[in-house]
């Protein structure tokens, strides 16, 4: 039986803003375009949680869902895990040898070369089998962000890194945290549960927790800290090509340049992707009022009552008077997570639901039949 994706025009809500000291900004104009559904066939898609997207050097594209890792030609999509394990799946990486890594929650990580999979859990080394990030630095050793602190697999045996949970400071400053420790010791503070890690042009490593955003700089790790607060719960962390680093987590988006901190919108953001042009992507829900600022010009976004979730995206630079800063593709279909720009310019994102790809015009939703019924 045939499986069918259905494509309907998307929802855009353009927010205008100026850039000068004492300009206004403009009204939210009104997207009045009737929906355009087609049908378009593919194999069996994900129809649940989709967590992570990415794209890789042949041009496929990878989901990472709670049904399985799918990769899609551009014609069709297959369930390459189908056969190999019921797990829920919720990180990706190609790593620099082209090698695919694929972390799940509760069954540890797969690492797939094209023809075979081999699967390494806790009895091999990994903190935890709950595997919710995959980040490969420039020295080629991969990362393993799990429930249980970050592993480091040089190839051969895994590393395991926790950080000791101390008190704040009392101040403004950083405070500097106890050496790492090797342990493979169960431990469920949030402190030591990883959503993301990336290493900064600097080569330090920065950590996205469930608890406090961390820095390590190979023998210490620092609480990141603004204003004497912590960021709590820091869900996406990304470098820009600028070198600029962007948070987004329960205290709203976050850029710091290295010196300061400037915040954008206070509502709770989920993830942080960077467009090859530059635009900050990010999915936040609208329960609340969204800000975003440029200067000392402020747009505010006032949220649904039914919730809302939306992808929004910034620019930080004007090409016209009345070019949009920020644009939000708003979404009824519940949270929305991992975020990429595909080689054709068309945005891909995960949902509660399935997959969905965004080329400007219209969102193709990539659920399978069987799902929707």
């Amino acid at each position: 039986m045939k499986n069918y994706t259905y494509v309907y025009t998307l929802f855009l809500v353009f927010v205008f803003n100026t850039f000068c000291d004492g300009q206004s900004k403009t009204d939210l104009p009104k997207d009045n375009a009737k929906p355009e559904t087609k049908e378009v066939s593919i194999s069996h898609g994900p129809n649940r949680i989709t967590r992570n997207i990415i794209q890789d050097r042949k041009g496929n594209i990878w989901i990472a869902a709670f049904d399985g890792i799918f990769r899609y030609d551009g014609k069709s999509l297959t369930n390459v895990t189908d056969n190999v394990s019921s797990a829920r799946f919720f990180s990706l990486l190609e790593d620099s040898k082209g090698n695919l890594w694929f972390g799940s929650i509760g069954s540890g990580v797969y690492f797939y070369d094209g023809k075979s999979f081999k699967n390494f859990t806790t009895r091999d080394g990994l903190a935890n089998d709950a595997v919710t990030n995959i980040y490969e630095d420039k020295t080629s050793t991969i990362w393993f962000g799990t429930a249980s602190g970050a592993s480091r697999y040089n190839g051969k045996s895994f590393q395991n890194f926790k950080i000791k949970e101390v008190p704040l400071p009392t101040d403004a400053d950083s405070v500097h945290v106890s050496v790492y420790q090797h342990t493979l010791s169960e431990n469920h503070w949030t402190h030591n549960d990883i959503n993301m890690i990336i290493e900064d042009k600097n080569g330090k490593f920065w950590f996205a927790t469930r608890g406090y955003a961390r820095i390590y700089d190979g023998k210490t790790f620092t609480t990141l800290t603004h204003d004497g607060k912590p960021f709590t719960n820091v869900r996406s962390i990304i470098e820009d090509k600028k070198g600029n680093i962007w948070l987004g987590g329960n205290d709203g988006l976050w850029r710091y340049d290295g010196r300061t901190f400037t915040n954008f919108t206070q509502s709770f953001v989920g993830y942080v992707y960077e467009d090859r042009e530059g635009n900050i992507w990010t999915s936040s829900q609208e329960n609340s009022q969204a800000v975003f600022k440029q200067g000392n010009v402020f747009t505010n976004i006032t949220g649904s009552p039914k919730s809302t979730w939306a992808l929004s995206r910034y620019d930080g630079k004007s090409l016209s008077d009345k070019q949009p800063t920020a644009t939000q593709i708003k979404s009824n279909l519940g949270m929305v997570f991992g975020i990429l720009e595909a080689k054709d310019g068309s945005i891909w994102f995960g949902a509660n639901d399935g997959v969905y790809r965004y080329d400007g015009n219209t969102i193709a939703d990539f659920k399978s039949k069987e799902g929707q019924k």
